[in-house]
């Protein structure tokens, strides 16, 4: 995709700095948006879905604070799993309903042996061995070798964010 279809305007612009740290916590949140930006809801939502057609913005989800929800274990599970079947069981672990986040990462032979990698949250330590268990009988013998590493502090997540314009505060500029 060229620049230039990649190429925003000042109401697009609006729009993505409006919901770029997450949408309003309202009863309707694009509405919400729509009212900072000065546009109309219908105009908002279908700006919203051009650029995501355009691949400007690739998807709008939900990203649920797993410790306020009780889920204060997590365990990412990394698997040696033959190459040859890697994608096709990666995209069976990433359908769990308790995984998070599923993908597939280059070996470091002699260092780091495991190829797939899939979150897991529980209330427990145990409950999340419980999760890895069956991770592992889905793979079945595929699977060569397995480990999980145990988060130790929260790490904060975010979204990309906008770079500031030239002549904004902490702007780059030649």
């Amino acid at each position: 995709m060229s620049s230039a279809q990649r190429s925003i305007d000042a109401i697009d612009r609006a729009i993505l700095e409006a919901t770029q740290a997450g949408l309003p916590i309202a009863a309707a949140p694009y509405a919400a948006v729509a009212a900072r930006v000065g546009i109309s809801e219908d105009e908002t939502l279908a700006r919203l879905e051009r650029l995501k057609a355009r691949g400007v913005i690739r998807r709008i989800g939900l990203a649920p604070n797993h410790y306020k929800l009780g889920l204060v274990c997590n365990g990412m599970t990394v698997w040696d799993v033959d190459d040859a079947r890697v994608d096709a069981l990666g995209e069976q672990v990433g359908a769990l309903d308790f995984v998070t986040h599923c993908y597939r990462r280059p070996r470091h032979p002699s260092v780091w042996p495991y190829n797939l990698f899939a979150m897991a949250h529980g209330r427990t330590r145990e409950e999340v061995l419980v999760k890895r268990q069956r991770i592992a009988e889905l793979l079945g013998p595929a699977c060569r070798a397995s480990d999980v590493l145990f988060s130790s502090e929260i790490l904060k997540k975010t979204g990309l964010r906008l770079a500031r314009r030239a002549g904004e505060e902490g702007a780059c500029s030649d």
